[in-house]
């Protein structure tokens, strides 16, 4: 009786867990929507998400939060992909170097934030060594990366952890691709770089767009970063859901819902890419695997 009952108990913090959240998504959705009786909101509507979209301060977070995700997950994904390709085409993906690349994923954010800071502010360790050079007469000539309305110093920082992720996450699939392709192409007249083109990168495409995918998700939906590296204005859509939620008008609460609403809609979206690319990959492994 007990063995019976063992993977019923052992659904229970997950049933929890998935009650909990649901819970909390439907309430932020209906408050977004401007339906909170308890500050006297009982009427849906749009508006919210309207005003986000016309006022300059909300749709300036809006904009930035999607250059910075968009900025930060391509070069990630292409530095990714071209240092996955060096590590295969030197044979490197197993043992002490993946460890390495290990290392970058497992630091957390706050830590990498602080690490830009002493390194690239404008008193930090770079700055330092170019005014101590002579490159520069005094150290608040040097670029402002960090707090800028760029968010370079952001950028940055996203790099630092999303890089190693793409690594880790398509390295394994690019090993263990057939070699006899590239070297058929290689004995018909294909150049190294011509063959990774168009026989390895087409072959992982599903699986470097399903990444791309992942960390433009997270760095939209993040907040420790673009608090702690972003500019004063504009700011960052989580931050400035935050900076709503917590204004002492009450009313203001279905602005930052509507914000958070945003940002669960570009996921739903990229999460419904997600998902078609890997059923797409999944149908075009069967055929292959039928074929054989």
């Amino acid at each position: 009786m007990k063995q019976r009952l063992t993977p019923y108990l052992l659904l229970v913090p997950h049933l929890l867990l998935t009650v909990l959240f649901l819970t909390g998504l439907v309430t932020g959705i209906t408050q977004s929507l401007g339906v909170i009786p308890a500050f006297g909101l009982t009427e849906p509507t749009l508006l919210y998400y309207k005003e986000i979209l016309t006022k300059p301060e909300m749709a300036a977070s809006v904009l930035y939060s999607l250059k910075i995700s968009l900025f930060s997950a391509l070069l990630s994904t292409m530095a990714g992909v071209l240092l996955c390709a060096l590590l295969v085409m030197s044979r490197r993906t197993k043992g002490r170097m993946m460890r390495i690349v290990q290392l970058p994923i497992i630091v957390p954010h706050v830590v990498v934030a602080l690490f830009v800071i002493q390194l690239c502010s404008q008193n930090g360790l770079l700055a330092r060594i170019a005014y101590g050079l002579g490159f520069i007469r005094e150290q608040q000539e040097f670029p402002a990366v960090v707090y800028d309305a760029r968010g370079l110093g952001i950028i940055l920082a996203y790099l630092w952890k999303e890089i190693p992720f793409i690594i880790y996450f398509v390295v394994a699939l690019m090993a263990n691709i057939d070699g006899r392709l590239g070297e058929a192409a290689v004995n018909l007249g294909a150049g190294r770089m011509h063959t990774f083109f168009r026989i390895t990168l087409p072959l992982c495409a599903h699986t470097i767009c399903s990444g791309f995918l992942i960390i433009f998700v997270f760095a939209l939906g993040a907040y420790e970063l673009p608090f702690l590296l972003g500019a004063t204005s504009p700011k960052a859509l989580p931050v400035q859901a935050y900076i709503q939620y917590i204004h002492p008008d009450l009313r203001n609460r279905p602005y930052a819902m509507a914000l958070n609403g945003i940002i669960i809609l570009l996921s739903v979206c990229s999460a419904g890419i997600y998902f078609a690319l890997m059923k797409k990959n999944l149908k075009s492994l069967t055929a292959r695997g039928r074929a054989v």
